[in-house]
């Protein structure tokens, strides 16, 4: 058995949380590593103790293997656990641990680079009998070859990057000649993703369910699953909602992807916590998609479906334990679903956000559970993956999980951010997903993002935003409403904005609690309170709309039961304009690094055409001109951080 006792967690955010907090119920210290951008995150103050290990970007701190080791050397770690994403699947990490005498919780360096690289896990995957799409993972990269194997296997086809995952480097292609461009673009993302730019092809399955089975193995030979999880909820690849078990899953189908999982597992001698994913047909057959060899982020839906801690199997076997149980000893009651909670804008194309969470409250409640790394004043910046946190529930039957995890959602606060929090009330709300019928082509079909609005407040959440608004003001100003005298009320103008919109209001204070409001020529008797910690109530027209709140340099933020949104009071600005509207300016959408700059002055450019390319929160966002015009001035350059409204390049309208 190998000894250790102090475990540096490699990571951040809530899977550092997670770890942390099974560590500490097995009698381990804990070591968190963090970068400047983390210095007062929750998962240092949760931790044992603490290293910085440099600036906030990531390759400039958590992904430094030398940083990393030195830090474990410095607090005495002799165990790492590296949690998911950064160096989690890096063989070249594990190996460097195994050097220096550290426990690396995972599995080992071989089987790491094997199932690292898709096409050479591919390749083993056929010699196993696991069942492949059919496409081509050779070591020619030449765009001839991958055009020939194209037309081999028919469109539509998928290309993908050899290394890494989260959808980064993929891209579908249904026509030959998109596919060059798609080639382009994928070995892009994948250099600057992954640091290999290898691509592999495989034939498209249509619409099919990505299901992939939980596998776990030990030092003694012994491999077991744990059942399947369905993770086909996914916008650019990237999930959303995952569940456990599918409902497209038979108890047949389950035992058959359990044993090619299981078989998996075996060819490659594999050791510790992995996932092999699968495509799962609409006719019933399944196909080997890839291995990954660590913790998924979706590992708690099996968690409550078992009643097993998965961080707690990977510290024992990392102990060179046995698995606490066999394959026989397995069973999966009742059903659990998990919503990842991302900084984003669904509306916007899930651009990732940038911003301060000023008020953080997770749901509460029996059969929910919330992993995150969050508090107020948490600044989600633009270093990191955009997921924040997952919202999970647990119930007897599908039908109750669901249930109990709109609720959960509906009950989580999150203010002053914008989030996906409302979009995955809508999808966990949809016919289709409570039939569960959802394939992967579930968000493009239901959601489609020229459907896709933004939920607009109601006339009852606009009158309580006037309230706030009011009320904010009187305490500025060093009003009170104690002994408030209505012979002296007079009506006061509350003019606000609330997305490019202006909305005007009177009110006018009858006592402490009760309020007159005129909106839209119509006049309102209303009651209304606040409290301390962010709870406001107003009762008008025989109903009580409660909503949170918060207030940050003049702005509000709300959330009502309907939608959440922001709103700043301008009833005493003079009304102009913002320069700039409605011109040629094209500016960030978000802080990032610039990655090409595709125009150059006097060329003539379309709109809707992609004039930069822009590297944030660990994706690329093709950046493109909303007029027709010719390129006036260049801003920016390649490789250059940007601020989020930071001008790139102006373009003069073809009109002028």
């Amino acid at each position: 058995m190998v000894a250790f006792s102090k475990i540096l967690i490699a990571n951040r955010g809530e899977i550092a949380c997670r770890i942390i907090r099974t560590a500490h119920d097995m009698g381990f210290e804990t070591v968190a590593v963090f970068s400047d951008a983390d210095r007062d995150a929750p998962h240092v103050q949760q931790a044992s103790e603490a290293v910085a290990i440099g600036p906030a970007a990531a390759s400039d701190s958590y992904l430094k293997i030398d940083t990393i080791i030195a830090a474990a050397k410095t607090s005495g770690a002799d165990a790492i656990h590296p949690g998911y994403g950064f160096l989690s699947e890096n063989a070249n990490f594990a190996a460097a641990c195994q050097k220096e005498n550290i426990t690396f919780i995972g599995p080992s360096p071989s089987a790491i680079s094997l199932m690292g690289n898709k096409a050479e896990a591919k390749r083993r995957m056929i010699e196993a009998g696991v069942p492949c799409v059919p496409g081509y993972e050779g070591e020619d990269q030449s765009d001839a070859l991958f055009i020939q194997a194209a037309d081999a296997i028919e469109y539509p086809v998928m290309v993908k990057a050899a290394a890494g995952g989260g959808g980064r480097g993929m891209r579908l292609v249904n026509k030959a000649e998109k596919l060059e461009k798609a080639l382009s673009a994928a070995r892009s993302e994948a250099q600057n993703a992954f640091g290999s730019d290898e691509l592999i092809l495989e034939k498209a399955v249509i619409e099919p369910r990505h299901i992939e089975i939980q596998i776990f193995a030990d030092m003694h030979g012994n491999v077991v699953h744990l059942g399947e999880r369905d993770c086909s909820i996914q916008r650019r690849h990237q999930k959303v909602i995952e569940e456990a078990p599918s409902p497209a899953v038979s108890a047949s189908l389950r035992s058959q992807m359990g044993a090619a999982a299981v078989a998996a597992a075996k060819a490659i001698q594999y050791s510790g916590a992995g996932t092999v994913e699968f495509l799962l047909s609409q006719d019933g057959s399944f196909y080997f998609l890839e291995m990954n060899t660590r913790l998924q982020v979706e590992h708690p839906v099996t968690e409550c479906i078992t009643g097993f801690d998965l961080v707690e199997w990977q510290l024992r076997v990392a102990r060179q334990e046995k698995l606490p149980v066999d394959q026989n000893e397995i069973h999966l009651s009742g059903h659990a679903i998990e919503a990842r909670l991302y900084a984003e804008d669904p509306y916007k194309s899930f651009l990732p956000k940038v911003g301060t969470l000023l008020k953080w409250e997770a749901a509460s409640g029996p059969d929910r559970r919330t992993d995150h790394g969050l508090k107020n004043g948490y600044e989600v910046t633009p270093h990191y993956d955009a997921m924040i946190a997952k919202v999970i529930a647990w119930g007897q039957t599908r039908e109750d999980a669901r249930q109990k995890l709109i609720h959960a959602l509906q009950n989580t606060v999150d203010l002053g951010l914008v989030t996906n929090r409302q979009f995955l009330i809508n999808c966990l709300k949809h016919e289709n997903f409570a039939a569960g019928a959802a394939t992967t082509a579930f968000i493009d079909t239901y959601f489609p993002k020229k459907v896709l609005k933004r939920p607009e407040p109601t006339s009852r959440d606009l009158l309580l935003a006037a309230c706030l608004h009011f009320d904010c003001r009187k305490h500025q100003q060093g009003l009170s409403t104690d002994g408030w005298d209505s012979s002296d009320a007079l009506w006061a103008p509350v003019r606000l904005n609330i997305a490019d919109k202006i909305q005007d209001f009177e009110i006018k204070q009858i006592d402490e609690c009760a309020l007159l409001i005129k909106s839209e020529n119509q006049e309102y008797s209303a009651q209304f309170s606040t409290s301390a910690d962010g709870h406001a109530t107003l009762a008008c027209e025989g109903h009580q709309t409660s909503a949170r709140f918060a207030f940050s340099q003049g702005t509000l933020f709300l959330q009502t039961p309907n939608c959440q949104f922001s709103s700043n009071e301008i009833t005493l600005a003079t009304g102009e304009s913002e320069a700039g509207a409605g011109d040629g300016r094209i500016l960030a959408p978000m802080n990032g690094r610039l990655l090409h700059m595709l125009a150059e002055p006097g060329q003539s450019v379309t709109k809707g055409q992609t004039v930069a390319i822009l590297e944030a929160m660990k994706m690329e966002h093709e950046i493109t001109s909303k007029i027709d015009g010719t390129v006036k001035s260049i801003a920016a350059k390649a490789d250059e951080q940007v601020a989020t409204r930071a001008l790139l390049l102006e373009i003069e309208p073809v009109e002028a």
